[in-house]
Order: structure tokens, then sequence, then C-alpha cells
């Protein structure tokens, strides 16, 4: 049963050397490359990936695009922040070979690796995604912020995580929060004063929800600085909305003011 793995990539020299060096159980490594002007390229194809070049045009297209380039019988769906140890890689192999024609993909956890230790709390594992589906029985569907590989049949679980060497950093982070509010905004259109209040419960109980109920303390500071950031992210959403529905009139140019006045006396 052939194997393809697909991964679309833009500017990953950094880190899809841990995918390519973890492919060798496929039997092809398909990469889309949206106009990298790193070491990108040229390490996929020394790796022995075929690379096609395609201009951006969102992640769930570009993804679906990714996806109608494998041959295999079975396609592993992964960002090129991500990998398959090999547990995984071994789980597949097993379970693939003994799945009837009525499974039509695989789900598995992901175990993501952030500041310097895998995390496996506040809401970041299982985390639980459907990558690998049968050739022709899946679609990428998404808006922008949550896309998802969309299956029409029964969807078989495995047990071992692929990894997922998410932020590079807090600034990292700290943008891709910002960005993703960014497109929430623009999807859920302008919003009144009571949105943007209603901002501050969510705020709150997104924190301890991280922190607390799904236990991110247990992750040290790095589950504190993930709590404090996602639920900065949800007052994001709601305070990017608010704004979007206001019209603030611009600032006066500077030299259309009046000169400073000396101080009295």
């Amino acid at each position: 049963m052939n194997i393809s793995i697909v991964v679309i990539s833009l500017n990953e020299a950094d880190r899809i050397g841990h995918l390519l060096s973890h492919s060798s159980f496929a039997d092809e490594v398909i990469v889309v490359d949206s106009g990298s002007t790193d070491q990108t390229v040229s390490l996929c194809e020394s790796a022995g990936a075929r690379v096609i070049h395609r201009p951006w045009t969102g992640y769930a297209d570009q993804k679906q695009f990714a996806l109608e380039q494998a041959t295999g019988q079975w396609i592993l769906n992964l960002d090129a922040d991500e990998y398959v140890p090999d547990a995984l890689a071994e789980e597949i192999q097993m379970a693939i070979a003994q799945a009837p024609a009525s499974v039509v993909a695989f789900s598995m956890p992901r175990l993501s690796y952030y500041l310097g230790r895998w995390i496996k709390h506040g809401g970041w594992y299982p985390d639980r995604k459907v990558r690998l589906v049968r050739s022709g029985a899946g679609k990428w569907i998404g808006d922008g912020i949550h896309e998802r590989l969309a299956v029409d049949g029964h969807v078989q679980a495995l047990e071992s995580p692929f990894h997922h060497r998410v932020y590079r950093n807090i600034a990292d982070h700290v943008n891709t929060a910002n960005q993703f509010s960014d497109v929430y905004a623009r999807h859920r259109g302008a919003a009144g004063a009571l949105f943007l209040l209603a901002g501050i419960p969510h705020t709150l109980g997104k924190f301890l929800e991280c922190y607390l109920w799904k236990r991110g303390f247990l992750d040290g500071w790095p589950g504190l600085i993930i709590a404090m950031v996602s639920s900065g992210y949800v007052f994001l959403k709601h305070a990017k909305a608010w704004e979007a529905g206001q019209a603030f009139a611009p600032i006066d140019h500077p030299s259309a003011l009046p000169p400073n006045r000396p101080p009295p006396g």
C-alpha cells in the first residue's frame, strides 16, 4: 500500500528538515511551495522530494492542490513544522495494511514542542487530527483560520502522536495570534460595544480554561504563556471586530496644527 506525504511551504528551511528526515516510510514526498526565498526548495529537492511551485491561494485551497498531486493510495497531509516519529510510522504502515474498505481515513493525536518542552496540557494535547486519507476520499475546507480535511466515510483512530514543532518563539506565537484575529474580524464583520464588552468574560474564561481546567499549569512557564496568549487572542478577536464598526476621524497632519505655545509665565 503506497503512501504519499504532501506538504505546503513558504520559507520553512529552519523547520522542514525534521519532516524530510522522518519520511523514509513514504513512497513519495510532494512539497507545494509558494515562493520561498530561503533554502526550503533546495533542502526538499536534495532530500528527494518533488517540489511544485504555485502562488499562494489560501490554506485550504493550497492544501487541496497538494492533495491532488499525490499518486499514493494513501496520502498523509502534514505541515512543514510537523513530522512523523518512528512509532507512528510503524503504526501507519500496519493500519493501512489491515484497513477494511469502509475505513477511508485515520486520525492521530498531535504533540507540540514549545519553549523547550513537549506540551501535554492546556488544550494542546491530544489535539487529534484527521491527516491520513485514501486517495480521492478527502477534501480540504476552511475559512483561513481552522482549515480541516473533511472525509466521506469511517475514520479510524491511531494511538501514536505525530510531532509538531510549533511556534519558533514567543514573538512568532503572538504574531500568529495577531494574524488569526485579523482573519476572524474580517469574516465576523463589524460588531458593537456589547460584543467588545463580552470579550472581557470570554478572555478570562479562556485563561481559566487553559491554565486551570485543562491543567496548563502542569506545563510550567510555557503553560502560563500559552494561557496568556490564548486569552489575549480571544480579546483581540472582540476588539478588532468592534474596531471594524467604528469610523474614527483621521488625525490632523502635524503641519496643520498650531505651533507649540511657550509655557505660561
